[in-house]
């Protein structure tokens, strides 16, 4: 599969080495073209650099791997996204990341989804520390899971199948509007590994599905 990763902080950096680890073409995207460049060097050879423009142009799949409040700003940049999967690893986190900024009634994904009307939105990954995705995608020797949400049943099919090539564990959870459940359990998630001090090599998971 052909990737975008609209991004080049620790989550782009550790999706872009799984993904690449598992053969897929990679290519990391920024308005800050230094920064990507530098970033690909670091992470070694087969991950190539482009504008935000021309890497959607060419990609299958895009992930938006920077802060849910830059996200809108990205996707205009990035030009026609028009039937791409765009996957969404946002989180609508306060400053101080300790609450949400919106849910209940709507997500980060869904919104995103009403800034590109003809993509195929797929919340996934943003349950997930980067540090998990550093090593392997692995927590105490176990595949982390990635949870998958998106109206579009191919679409979301595809993510799964992208996580399990990268070694990771992936379920299903519905369409779009699930993303009101995964993003608050993103939330609890980062309120165990650093307001308790479990640490970042957590991840939630399901018992008994496959």
């Amino acid at each position: 599969m052909n990737i975008a990763i609209f991004g080049t902080g620790n989550m782009a950096s550790g999706l872009a080495a799984l993904f690449n680890k598992a053969g897929h073409n990679i290519t990391l995207a920024s308005r800050e073209p230094v920064k990507a460049q530098t970033v690909a060097a670091k992470l070694g050879t087969g991950i190539g650099v482009s504008s935000l423009a021309d890497a959607a142009s060419a990609a299958d799949a895009v992930v938006l791997a920077v802060p849910y409040e830059a996200a809108a700003n990205v996707v205009e940049a990035a030009g026609d996204l028009a039937g791409k999967i765009v996957i969404d690893i946002t989180n609508p986190l306060t400053v101080d990341f300790s609450g949400l900024t919106i849910g209940h009634t709507t997500s980060a994904a869904e919104e995103i989804q009403k800034r590109a009307p003809g993509t195929k939105v797929v919340k996934a990954f943003n349950t997930v520390f980067a540090s998990v995705l550093q090593n392997s995608g692995k927590v105490s020797g176990k595949p982390a899971t990635v949870f998958v949400a998106g109206d579009d049943a191919e679409a979301r099919k595809s993510v799964v199948s992208l996580a399990k090539s990268a070694g990771l564990a992936a379920v299903e959870t519905g369409g779009l509007a699930s993303a009101r459940y995964l993003e608050p359990l993103a939330g609890l998630n980062i309120a165990l590994g650093y307001g308790l001090g479990h640490g970042t090599d957590i991840a939630p998971t399901w018992q008994g599905i496959a």
